[in-house]
């Protein structure tokens, strides 16, 4: 699945070719994705201009205005859910399959939806973004100052779940997903298994710098190299080198050479090392 660090990845590869740009054709090959494409996209977006684009969590904001001056403004939501990737085609490049959506641009570059799983979306927001719930009660950004662990420390207290899967909660702080999840929790010597309410703030405030450290890394590498992800030139990510425990589940730890186990919280996998991870 994308993670924030790929969407972000998706933002900056995918910007330069959109913003301030006209939109002048849109193509719906599937309009049967997780929310259906709305009936009236078409309408809405061809001869539109597209200003900055930005991300919140795992959502990518494409806002756009109609008619010049004083027009018709809006913004594009769209999440790449388990599979999706957007990258930049051009004209006469025949599509894939499961290429579901195209953003025809009046220079001829194309934005490009692709998603096998057809998990993700786009949506029209006409009356801007801060009222959307899907946006509503999303937590603090993972690599702004209002992340920190004080925060973390506050939240967790009496709380009996583990401290990976609270720490994946969008509602604490967004988009750090299993795979940062578990990098962080290794860096910051935490055992994915504990209590979230057993924690420290001292331990707390590790977790919160490890995390951003983890974040910070994958985005300059331009996200985890996935087997649906590629990034917004077409290029995959390399940040899975990098990688200390996710996915590598009985091979030893890089730290101190014990076996690497692997368990389920969460209903997801998770990879801890026990000597280093208490």
């Amino acid at each position: 699945m994308p993670e924030l660090p790929e969407v972000e990845t998706t933002r900056r590869g995918i910007a330069p070719h959109l913003e301030g740009r006209e939109i002048g054709e849109v193509i719906v090959r599937q309009p049967r994705l997780r929310v259906p494409v709305p009936a009236d996209l078409v309408d809405r977006l061809v001869g539109a201009r597209v200003g900055a684009l930005s991300r919140r969590a795992k959502y990518l904001l494409v806002p756009l205005t109609t008619g010049g001056e004083g027009g018709e403004a809006g913004t594009l939501l769209w999440h790449l859910g388990m599979s999706g990737s957007l990258r930049i085609a051009r004209l006469g490049e025949l599509p894939r399959k499961h290429d579901h959506l195209d953003v025809v641009l009046d220079d001829g570059a194309i934005l490009r939806y692709h998603d096998p799983r057809r998990f993700g979306f786009v949506d029209w927001l006409a009356d801007g973004v801060e009222g959307d719930p899907r946006l509503a009660r999303l937590g603090p950004e993972p690599l702004s100052t209002a992340f920190d662990g004080e925060r973390l420390h506050r939240l967790s207290r009496g709380r009996r779940l583990a401290v990976k899967p609270f720490l994946m909660d969008n509602a604490v702080v967004v988009g750090v997903g299993n795979i940062y999840a578990a990098e962080a929790l290794f860096l910051a010597g935490i055992d994915p298994r504990r209590a979230a309410g057993r924690i420290s703030l001292e331990r707390y405030a590790r977790l919160v710098a490890a995390a951003k450290e983890v974040l910070a890394a994958a985005i300059t590498q331009g996200g985890t190299t996935l087997r649906d992800f590629v990034g917004g030139t077409g290029e995959p990510g390399y940040f899975k080198q990098r990688l200390n425990v996710y996915g590598r589940h009985g091979q030893p730890c890089r730290r101190c050479g014990a076996e690497l186990r692997l368990v389920t919280l969460g209903q997801r996998a998770s990879v801890f090392c026990g000597h280093c991870q208490t």
